[in-house]
């Protein structure tokens, strides 16, 4: 299942519509200016999932309500067959499948991550609420967390306090894919 930023942009604008949120409030949940909240609700920009995180721990939904429009319902097990996580492609060289989107009331949300490389060569840093938690399945992952830089290899891994600025990008000129868990 592919996210569409459009879709996502408008069920952001329906919650915050749906609880009377201003535009102001909204974007002071998610540290971000009153004019780059407007940017993201109008669906042509990328929707970073920090602040879909943030929108959601605030309020009270579920990251892949805002990714999917559906709330998850299974609460004694759910099974992602491979391939077929929600996708969220945020920028041109990251990919992120969502491998629990089904399951109600998560304690974390796991991700496989695949980054190729490709025409953006920095590192986005993002925040958001929690912890998050990133192993190596495949290639080296370069992780910069606030002023520090770490490259990470397969079958390394690293658990870092994701309030802090931080962002991945491939360590060479190859793909690599790694699980990320971001616990709230």
């Amino acid at each position: 299942m592919n996210t569409d930023i459009e879709a996502v942009a408008a069920r952001m604008r329906e919650l915050r519509d749906a609880l009377d949120i201003s535009v102001e409030e909204a974007a002071e949940v998610c540290g971000v200016s009153v004019e780059r909240y407007k940017e993201l609700e109008s669906g042509k920009t990328d929707i970073p999932i920090s602040v879909m995180f943030c929108m959601g721990k605030k309020y009270n939904m579920d990251l892949n309500t805002f990714l999917s429009g559906e709330d998850s319902h299974k609460v004694s097990y759910f099974v992602t067959p491979k391939g077929k996580g929600i996708v969220v492609d945020r920028l041109s060289d990251y990919h992120f499948e969502s491998l629990a989107y089904g399951f109600a009331n998560r304690l974390a949300d796991p991700f496989l991550v695949t980054i190729n490389p490709g025409q953006i060569p920095e590192i986005h840093p993002t925040t958001h609420p929690g912890q998050e938690f990133n192993y190596v399945v495949e290639g080296s992952v370069r992780v910069k967390i606030g002023s520090s830089e770490v490259v990470l290899h397969e079958g390394d891994s690293i658990y870092f306090d994701s309030s802090q600025p931080h962002g991945q990008n491939t360590a060479d000129d190859k793909r690599c894919r790694f699980l990320t868990f971001i616990l709230l």
